[in-house]
């Protein structure tokens, strides 16, 4: 037991063991009729497995490969008609701030009031915009960076597990993970593929560029929408890719919980827990606001407004048959209103951090 305890897996093991966990993990997930079940599975697989302490590494550098395939699928989601749609889309994009004012602050009080967190860790952990841009600017402002990213990470596992389970299982939609839905590489022409991987290539270059939040997917999402509303293509990738994709997205979820253990993080995901719950709620009544002004849908509202990650979410509504370009179009506004807004807001609350007590031990 001794000798076997300082043997240390190969080079490259951990992240095929975690990518098999994600492959198996899904494989049930879709036999059981979970929605979502490539993402979903390997997600829950992975997460359960870091918190059994088994030594599994995330594909991180497989992600940068998958998720511009993500951004050109979910730009397949715009099509000709989509102008005259946007239009309608203006009361959405008007109770945005409405929202994340709302949500962003009872996700503070239960980080600060219940928790315990500083009013720095609080703030950038209740705001409710990607893990990345949230992790940085909450370090370099002097917060707990491992609580913060905890907080992001633990916000999108539930919200996604949430969302996702209550559409299938008490909404009873099961995606559209049908034989007519699923595309095939020989329904692509030699040059439908051409395209679809230029959008992908140009689209991460020109994200980067452009400084866009999830610049590697939002880049080739926005390079297909417009090769799709043209049309120059009216195909998506094959699904087989996409499957793919969303096998390596769960399985980096999941493995973000590498390194700790449910009794190490279980205050900080109990907290996670009680915020995204309330966070859903805020999302369920501006849905049902969205609904009773507009012609909106409210399953559609409610994901467009739902605080999980714009990749996710975006595969959600792919997955539920909601309008893809609805969805992730209010979920880009939100990112960036988050990301632009936060450092403004932040110093305008600044003298208030200073004043504040010092943190509280959490019971």
């Amino acid at each position: 037991m001794a000798v076997a305890a300082h043997i240390r897996p190969a080079p490259g093991i951990p992240i095929i063991g975690a990518l098999l966990v994600g492959l198996i993990s899904g494989a049930v997930a879709a036999r059981i009729g979970l929605p979502l079940p490539w993402m979903l599975g390997p997600m829950i697989g992975n997460t359960l497995a870091a918190l059994a302490r088994i030594p599994l590494s995330a594909p991180g550098n497989l992600r940068i490969i998958v998720i511009p395939i993500i951004g050109v699928m979910l730009g397949a989601g715009f099509s000709p008609d989509m102008a005259a749609q946007i239009a309608s889309w203006g009361m959405t994009f008007a109770l945005l701030i409405p929202f994340m004012v709302c949500a962003a602050t009872v996700s503070f009080v239960i980080y600060r009031r219940i928790g315990g967190y500083d009013p720095v860790t609080a703030f950038f952990s209740a705001m409710p915009g990607g893990l990345n841009e949230m992790l940085i600017l909450g370090d370099e402002a002097g917060g707990d960076g491992r609580r913060i990213a905890l907080a992001h990470a633990g916000r999108i596992l539930i919200v996604i597990t949430c969302v996702a389970l209550f559409f299938g299982l008490f909404l009873g939609v099961r995606g559209q993970n049908t034989d007519d839905a699923y595309v095939q590489f020989g329904d692509l022409t030699f040059i439908d593929g051409v395209i679809l991987i230029l959008c992908g290539i140009a689209g991460v270059w020109m994200g980067k560029v452009l400084r866009l939040p999830a610049a590697t997917m939002l880049g080739p999402m926005i390079l297909s929408a417009a090769v799709h509303l043209v049309p120059l293509v009216s195909v998506p990738p094959p699904t087989l890719l996409v499957i793919v994709a969303q096998i390596v997205i769960g399985t980096v979820i999941g493995c973000r919980f590498q390194g700790t253990t449910l009794a190490e993080i279980w205050g900080d995901l109990r907290l996670g827990f009680m915020a995204s719950i309330a966070m859903i709620a805020v999302a369920v009544i501006f849905a049902g606001v969205i609904a009773a002004l507009t012609q909106t849908d409210m399953a559609q509202a409610f994901l467009a407004f739902s605080p999980g990650g714009l990749t996710e979410m975006s595969l959600l509504a792919f997955a539920m048959g909601q309008d893809v370009a609805y969805v992730a179009v209010t979920h880009v506004v939100r990112i960036a209103l988050v990301i632009f807004s936060t450092p403004f807001v932040f110093r305008l609350t600044r003298r208030y951090f200073s004043a504040a007590e010092a943190p509280k031990d959490r019971p």
